[in-house]
């Protein structure tokens, strides 16, 4: 039975404008948060008031007025993820955030990488592309039998050749959570430097940099955060950060102090550059104050709760195949550990087409194709799944209405 959500869920829907339009014929039924989530309308209103403002007096000038609001998005990040303001840069995208921490780290021929089989593409290809271009070595690190990292072979995996550990926490279907803090405190024992994937996990569920030991973590705006898209941000260590050296620079990370000489900042803004989307940015200040002031322990208990409803409905419906992974969890009531991505297949069904089966009916889901996670998808025979993702924001009416939906296509 679906929890009652600690949440004013009524409230948060008339502050989300395409859930309190009352003029709209068929509101939307939106269940792919893992795509990218509605915004709230003070995310909405932040974001139109400063395109506004430079409307009306300039770029520079709105950014200059706004100087404080936008410089204390560094502060609530921050406080969203239990960092300090001068650990963060923030970036156009997830993408961006990993890859200015990957590819600063001095890897040599021979180094090895250790990563997860349901590691992301974007990932995965930039690792390809250091192997090809400086030699190193990527190692995939075993699952355990529910298909999530074992730390176990973690341990027996690592040597002197090992630079990095490098996993995605939550993968972008399957349901799987990750044992990252597990990892983290098996990469600070032995040395060597951690790169977190959180894209999915931010707005979803509670993060705190310091409990997971992580060194570097990558996350986004548009997806659980419901921040604008053309947002996210990077997290790096204190203790790290002046031994990095960004890939690009520009006179904002690397003020020009002689003229055969910069000067790098000392804080982690080195990975940022000087032209940036002020208007996005206030935007994901104004998603993670938000997210702040509901509790992310709330949101994490809604939208799993959420979930878990969903995969019991879904189970019940035959042709219905579940793709989840899961990890039993004795905090949960004994229940598998599974996030609020729920990924499956309906048999004799082409996901694209049930996509816009369900989108004619204003009922929006997505899918993933193999090459997404493709070490994954290869292992465990994936075909395209369907995959949904409920948050705080819905309902069980909006979940029952897609199981109806989907029950109606056989």
């Amino acid at each position: 039975m679906l929890k009652t959500s600690p949440l004013n869920i009524e409230r948060i829907r008339q502050q989300t404008p395409s859930l309190a339009d009352p003029d709209r014929e068929a509101p939307i039924n939106h269940l792919l948060a893992c795509g990218s989530s509605l915004m709230p309308q003070p995310v909405l209103d932040a974001v139109i008031e400063h395109l506004n403002l430079e409307a009306q007096i300039g770029g520079y000038e709105a950014h200059e007025a706004r100087a404080s609001t936008l410089n204390n998005v560094y502060n609530q990040v921050a406080q969203l993820i239990g960092a300090e303001p001068d650990e963060i840069a923030l970036m156009e995208n997830a993408t961006m955030a990993w890859s200015h921490a990957f590819y600063a780290l001095p890897l040599k021929a021979g180094d090895r990488i250790l990563t997860c089989e349901a590691e992301y593409a974007a990932n995965y290809v930039a690792f390809l592309q250091r192997a090809k271009r400086n030699g190193v070595e990527i190692v995939v690190i075993p699952n355990d039998e529910t298909n999530r990292i074992d730390t176990k072979a973690l341990k027996n995996l690592i040597d002197d050749r090992t630079a990095l550990i490098a996993i995605t926490w939550i993968p972008t279907n399957g349901g799987l959570v990750n044992p990252a803090k597990e990892v983290g405190k098996i990469a600070n024992k032995a040395g060597i430097p951690y790169l977190l994937d959180a894209c999915q996990a931010i707005g979803q569920i509670p993060v705190n940099v310091k409990e997971l030991g992580c060194d570097f973590l990558s996350a986004t705006g548009r997806k659980f955060l419901r921040a604008p898209r053309g947002t996210g941000f990077l997290y790096v260590r204190k203790a790290l950060i002046e031994t990095l050296e960004p890939i690009i620079i520009d006179h904002f990370a690397a003020p020009w102090v002689a003229t055969n000489q910069y000067q790098l900042r000392p804080d982690a803004r080195r990975f940022e550059n000087w032209e940036n989307a002020y208007a996005l940015r206030a935007g994901l200040g104004a998603a993670v104050a938000y997210a702040n002031s509901l509790g992310m322990e709330n949101i994490h208990q809604t939208s799993w709760g959420l979930a878990d409803y969903l995969r019991q409905q879904l189970s019940n419906i035959e042709g219905i195949k579940l793709r989840d992974n899961g990890h039993p969890n004795d905090f949960v009531n004994n229940q598998l550990e599974q996030c609020a991505i729920v990924s499956f297949s309906i048999k004799g069904q082409y996901p694209s087409q049930v996509v816009k089966k369900l989108k004619d009916k204003n009922i929006i889901i997505g899918t993933s194709s193999p090459d997404s996670t493709l070490l994954d998808a290869q292992s465990r025979k994936l075909p395209v799944i369907l995959r949904a993702a409920p948050h705080y924001y819905n309902t069980k009416q909006e979940i029952d209405a897609l199981v109806q939906a989907l029950d109606m296509l056989k």
